[in-house]
């Protein structure tokens, strides 16, 4: 799943107008412009298109959890320079206070079966043997589930 692709559901989900989305990148030390948002945004075959790199997705995701669950005392969040579906989805369950029942819940909404062991392997360290990679049919479901919840219209 691209970057864009994970940015523009989002965007959809939660109904983030630019100026609010601008305020977001803001919120984890990165200014963008307006036009450069738009340009994200837009589809890929769109000339004026251009992808959205990890460092800056990863700058969104934490603006996202500091816009939904508020700044934390201490350090400022640290921009990722690389980006797996495994921290997106884990970015996403912190932003949203989620727990593994909820998410779950939302990957069966969208009729994707899932088991909490398989869920909290996503979630371990890479370095341990019950890690396993969350594929992009996972994340995508997920998105799709969080729509469903969010914006049932």
């Amino acid at each position: 799943m691209s970057n864009n692709d994970i940015l523009r559901s989002l965007r959809y989900t939660f109904d983030l107008n630019d100026f609010l989305m601008i305020e977001i990148f803001g919120f984890a030390g990165v200014e963008v412009d307006r036009p450069t948002v738009s340009n994200w945004l837009k589809k890929d075959e769109d000339e004026d298109f251009k992808p959205i790199y990890d460092k800056e997705l990863a700058a969104f995701l934490n603006g996202f959890i500091i816009l939904k669950r508020g700044k934390k005392d201490g350090q400022e969040p640290v921009n990722e320079k690389s980006l797996s579906n495994n921290l997106v989805l884990r970015k996403l369950k912190i932003a949203l206070s989620l727990i593994d029942e909820d998410m779950l819940a939302m990957l069966k909404s969208v009729d994707f079966r899932l088991s909490k062991h398989e869920l909290s392997a996503f979630f371990r360290n890479p370095k341990q043997s019950q890690y396993r990679d969350c594929k992009d049919q996972v994340l995508r479901n997920f998105l799709k589930g969080l729509q469903v919840k969010y914006r049932p219209n």
